[in-house]
């Protein structure tokens, strides 16, 4: 068994992993940038060292520092988290070559399955439906004007080293395809330093559904059901939920079985992600994320599993600790992504000072954070504050209970998303389980309504900043009571 690992990253996704490690007796090890000296991550685990200045560059995506804190302190393995080096093949190679166990998959099947186009030619191979589109990289504008014309219009353009959403564009006809086929490729080439891109038939508002796969190295392979992760803003998930509301037991089954596939496939080894598009009844292979999802909570909640001492296991060696007749989905959970947003100013970040912070509590409420008082959102990072989730035992009572969470949260210091959040809990639509990746553009309500409650100050940062107050009144009342009674 693993007994020492290095949490390559920071935020509420290391003090996810080390709670893990702390269940599993499992020393855990936290890198730390300038900007993140006093964050609860780096206090909590039980050896932090500094990596370097705020930029990624500089400290969360050096490998060769982070390497040398692994080898000095004695860590035998490396959890990537999310995002940073996650999915990044010269980093589980780098780990590889040095005798450190990397918590995820293989080099090799990162590098296979970070290609956009190699993924969807495996997915073929293995008999996953994918979405018409092209299997090579298309390099020319005359190549990408036949394709569209043979797919047939709306198409949408993708970089194929990419994720989430960057450079993608959509095509209505060929007047606009020649930008849209040189933005993706300009953007490709900027953001991910190869300009290959491909092309595929775009689907009107899907459903993004996601099945999740734990493989370990005894050739098990098993799947934990879906999540529907549809409510999302310019291509980034807001709002994720597990079951689906779309998705039927068979169709469950039929979903789970053609992702155990592929996973086995390309010989697939950890947690992963088989995500799909759903339209019309029918699904379409979109890609694999090879690491743990920000929104692998909602799948722990109705199925007890925690998946991130699944993969601790899987990567010590260990068979899966479960078999895939013993998963069972009990109950809903909904999850909403708080990150520290201006909401009325387009959601741009707002980086700060937490002056008051308070989760809310109850049965069927988890929350997944990094953050208490005091401390300060950086402008370095992703502006995540915390994953908020809630368990019913059913939908209804799911989102009723969130919308009671959302109500009974405090951040005060910097503006949340939370008013958006509430908004949506409460929208018919999104009530009655009516979902697509186009919800919040179609669902032109939704901001004025959002509006309304910020006005009643159902949640504002004034209304955060009123219990803050209140509860710093109280505080002096009792230090002067206490004085008093000590000194009568």
């Amino acid at each position: 068994m693993i007994k020492k690992i290095l949490i390559a990253n920071r935020g509420e996704i290391a003090v996810r992993i080390m709670r893990a490690c702390k269940e599993l007796a499992i020393s855990s090890v936290a890198v730390y940038s300038e900007a993140d000296n006093r964050a609860l991550f780096a206090q909590y685990a039980d050896e932090a060292y500094l990596i370097g200045p705020p930029p990624a560059s500089d400290s969360y995506l050096n490998i060769q520092k982070i390497l040398e804190v692994a080898a000095e302190c004695g860590a035998d393995a490396v959890h990537p988290g999310y995002g940073f080096l996650a999915e990044n093949p010269k980093f589980a190679s780098a780990c590889e070559q040095k005798g450190i166990r990397f918590i995820g998959p293989s080099s090799k099947v990162i590098r296979l399955l970070g290609d956009k186009v190699t993924a969807r030619r495996e997915a073929k191979k293995a008999g996953v439906p994918v979405v018409p589109g092209t299997d090579e990289c298309v390099a020319e504008f005359g190549q990408a004007r036949d394709i569209a014309n043979f797919i047939g219009y709306p198409v949408i353009i993708k970089p194929s080293g990419g994720g989430g959403g960057i450079g993608m564009s959509i095509v209505k006809d060929d007047g606009e395809l020649h930008d849209a086929f040189e933005y993706s490729r300009t953007i490709a080439k900027t953001t991910f330093g190869l300009g290959d891109v491909y092309i595929e038939k775009y689907l009107n508002n899907p459903r993004h559904i996601e099945i999740q796969i734990l493989g370990d190295s005894k050739g098990n392979v098993i799947h934990l059901g879906e999540r529907e992760c549809s409510i999302q803003r310019r291509h980034q998930k807001l709002i994720e939920e597990a079951p689906s509301p779309a998705v039927t037991p068979d169709l469950r089954k039929k979903m789970g079985a053609v992702a155990v596939n592929a996973a086995r496939w390309v010989g697939y080894e950890g947690a992963g992600t088989v995500e799909f598009l759903f339209s019309d009844g029918k699904f379409y292979f979109l890609e694999v994320n090879a690491r743990v999802q920000v929104e692998h909570p909602v799948t722990e909640m109705v199925t007890g599993i925690d998946i991130v001492k699944e993969q601790i296991r899987i990567a010590s060696g260990l068979r899966l600790s479960t078999s895939q007749e013993e998963v069972r989905m009990n109950g809903w959970a909904v999850e909403c992504r708080i990150n520290a947003e201006d909401p009325l100013n387009d959601f741009i970040p707002s980086p700060g000072k937490i002056s008051d912070y308070r989760v809310p509590g109850g049965i069927g409420i988890r929350a997944d954070s990094g953050i208490f008082t005091d401390s300060t959102i950086p402008p370095f990072y992703d502006s995540l504050i915390s994953k908020l989730i809630a368990w019913g035992r059913d939908r209804t009572e799911a989102v009723t209970r969130m919308r009671r969470a959302l109500d009974e949260f405090v951040i005060a210091g910097v503006k949340s998303n939370i008013p958006f959040h509430i908004a949506v809990m409460e929208n018919p639509r999104f009530v009655s389980g009516e979902l697509g990746t186009h919800f919040i553009e179609r669902e032109t309500s939704l901001m004025d309504d959002m509006k309304e409650l910020m006005a009643q100050e159902r949640y504002t940062e004034k209304k955060a900043l009123k219990i803050s107050s209140e509860k710093k009144r109280l505080a002096a009342i009792a230090a002067v009571s206490a004085f008093a009674r000590e000194f009568a």
